[in-house]
């Protein structure tokens, strides 16, 4: 009975056999790839506080990336001093990105906890002795700024380009009564441009290509070298777009346009 058993189940058993096996020519289904998480779509607004010397180079920059991420609207960048961004990002300003002309500036922003990451830097810049038209006032040299009668303007000792500038006239020992002080290194080369004063210490890039100033680089100027840092705040309203701002201003892209405005390589 065993034996009539066990022979009764066997067509059973290939049957089952038959069907579990793949058929002749085929092969088994490979199992479903796990998936990925979504890339972060970089969309929306983007507030960015940037140095007044940034002006030209980042017009072109923020251009050039809304080009590349037309569901991003950058609205119209905040440019200034890089002090007084600090001061307003620190007092509570909502900003994605902050550009600073110095490395002092944006670490205020990083003592104050409202950056953890490292931030990069993206840009130098050196300073030029920038004087009017025909330069009325014969300045050749830093010495000549120390002239008795020469309406010298810097910009304010807590601005980048003031604390270069001091450290640049240290170096020749040479001693300036300014005529002001101002906030950012535009309104120096304003001044200038408009004859109000005889000459003013700017940067590199502020004069390029302008045909209302004329300009010199002074001895020493490549030892006081302005090192451009970029960071993207951590309570930043729009964190995708700013972290892909901060990686188009340091790669190739943003370098080539930065470059072109006469910036230096970090």
């Amino acid at each position: 009975m065993r034996l009539l058993r066990t022979a009764a189940a066997l067509p059973l058993l290939l049957l089952l056999a038959a069907c579990a096996a793949p058929s002749p020519g085929t092969t088994a289904e490979p199992p479903a790839a796990p998936s990925l998480p979504e890339t972060p779509a970089v969309e929306g607004e983007l507030v960015i506080s940037a140095a007044a010397s940034l002006t030209a180079a980042f017009d072109e920059i923020a251009a050039a990336f809304e080009a590349a991420h037309p569901d991003v609207e950058i609205l119209p960048i905040e440019y200034d001093g890089s002090s007084t961004l600090a001061t307003q990002i620190i007092e509570g300003k909502p900003v994605d990105v902050f550009a600073s002309a110095d490395e002092a500036n944006l670490q205020k922003v990083v003592d104050a906890g409202l950056v953890t990451s490292d931030p990069p830097l993206f840009a130098t810049n050196t300073l030029v002795v920038a004087v009017p038209v025909g330069n009325p006032a014969g300045i050749e040299s830093l010495a000549d700024l120390a002239n008795a009668g020469v309406a010298v303007v810097l910009c304010a000792p807590e601005v980048p380009c003031g604390a270069a500038s001091r450290r640049l006239l240290d170096l020749d020992g040479v001693v300036v009564a300014p005529a002001s002080e101002e906030q950012n290194v535009t309104a120096v080369l304003t001044k200038v441009a408009a004859g109000e004063a005889d000459a003013g210490l700017v940067y590199a890039t502020d004069v390029a290509g302008r045909d209302d100033v004329e300009s010199f680089v002074p001895d020493r100027a490549d030892e006081v070298v302005n090192r451009y840092p970029i960071a993207a705040l951590d309570a930043a309203p729009n964190p995708v777009a700013a972290a892909a701002f901060v990686r188009f201003v340091t790669g190739p892209e943003g370098r080539a346009i930065l470059v072109g405005f006469g910036f230096g390589s970090p």
